[in-house]
C-alpha cells in the first residue's frame, strides 16, 4: 500500500534510530501526565535547532506535555532532539495519518500519537507498539467506533467548529468514562470553558507560542507564556 504523504515524507528524514531511541514510559503515564498539565502545545516546527530550546522552555513554564505536529519536513528531527535533550518532557507527534507515520514517530522518540481523525490503522499500530493514542473524532459514531477498537481517551477536533464543550457534554452524557482532548479553535480566551468540564483530561493548542518568539529566540517569553496557559486550570470557579 502506498503510504500516505506525511508518511513518504517522514520516511525521507534523516535519522538515527540507535540514537533516537528513549524508555518510554508506559501509555497510562503519559496520559497521567497530561491530566495533571491539562495543557498540551501542540507545535508546528519548521527549523529542528530550535525544538530543544522550545520545548525546555515550555518545560520550564509548566508545560512538560508537548505535541510535535508532523506537518513539517523538520517535525521528526524536532521530536528526536526534543525527547533525547530535553530529560523532563513528555513527547508526542500529532497529525498522524497512517500506520507507517507511527512507527517512524516512535521510534523518532515519540511517547504519544495523536491523530486528526479516526483510523484503525493508527491506533491498532500504537496498541501494538503499547503506545498511548489519541485518535480524533467529531461524531457520537466516531466515538463509538474509537470505543470498540478500545480507546478512551479522544481528541474532539476540530472542537470550536464541531460543538465545543456543549458537543464534550451531550457525548459525555452517554459515554461518561471517556474523557476528552478538545484541539482546534482553543484559545486563552475559551479554554476555561473546557477545563470546567470533569471529562476533558487536557485541552490541545498553540496560543501560547508566539511564531515571532520562537523566530526571535525569546525564550523567556515562551516560559512566561506557558506559565499563564497553565494558570488557567488553577483559576477555575
Amino acid at each position: 500500500m502506498d503510504p500516505s504523504p506525511i508518511a513518504r515524507r517522514v520516511t525521507g528524514a534523516t535519522m538515527t534510530n540507535e540514537s533516537s531511541l528513549k524508555s518510554l514510559s508506559p501509555a497510562s503515564d503519559v496520559i497521567a501526565a497530561m491530566g495533571k498539565v491539562r495543557v498540551v502545545p501542540v507545535l508546528t516546527i519548521e527549523d529542528a535547532e530550535s525544538a530543544p530550546n522550545l520545548v525546555s522552555a515550555l518545560v520550564a513554564g509548566g508545560l512538560r506535555v508537548v505535541e510535535v505536529t508532523l506537518r513539517t519536513p523538520a517535525a521528526l528531527q524536532a521530536i528526536q532532539r526534543a525527547a533525547n535533550e530535553v530529560a523532563d518532557a513528555v513527547v508526542g507527534a500529532g497529525s498522524v495519518t497512517s500506520s507507517s507515520a507511527v512507527g517512524i514517530a516512535i521510534d523518532a522518540g515519540a511517547q504519544f500519537i495523536v491523530s486528526p481523525g479516526l483510523d484503525e490503522g493508527v491506533i491498532t499500530a500504537c496498541l501494538d507498539r503499547g503506545v498511548a493514542v489519541i485518535p480524533g473524532i467529531a461524531t457520537a459514531s466516531e466515538l463509538l467506533h474509537a470505543i470498540a477498537l478500545g480507546v478512551d481517551v479522544v481528541k474532539l477536533f476540530p472542537a470550536e467548529v464541531v460543538g465545543g464543550p456543549a458537543m464534550i457534554s451531550a457525548l459525555s452524557a452517554v459515554w461518561p468514562d471517556v474523557r476528552f482532548m478538545p484541539t482546534g479553535g482553543i484559545s486563552a480566551t475559551n479554554a476555561r470553558n473546557y477545563f470546567t468540564l470533569p471529562q476533558v483530561l487536557a485541552v490541545g493548542g498553540s496560543w501560547m507560542v508566539s511564531s515571532s518568539a520562537v523566530g526571535t529566540g525569546d525564550w523567556a517569553s515562551i516560559t512566561a507564556s506557558a506559565v499563564t496557559a497553565l494558570e488557567l486550570t488553577r483559576e477555575l470557579p
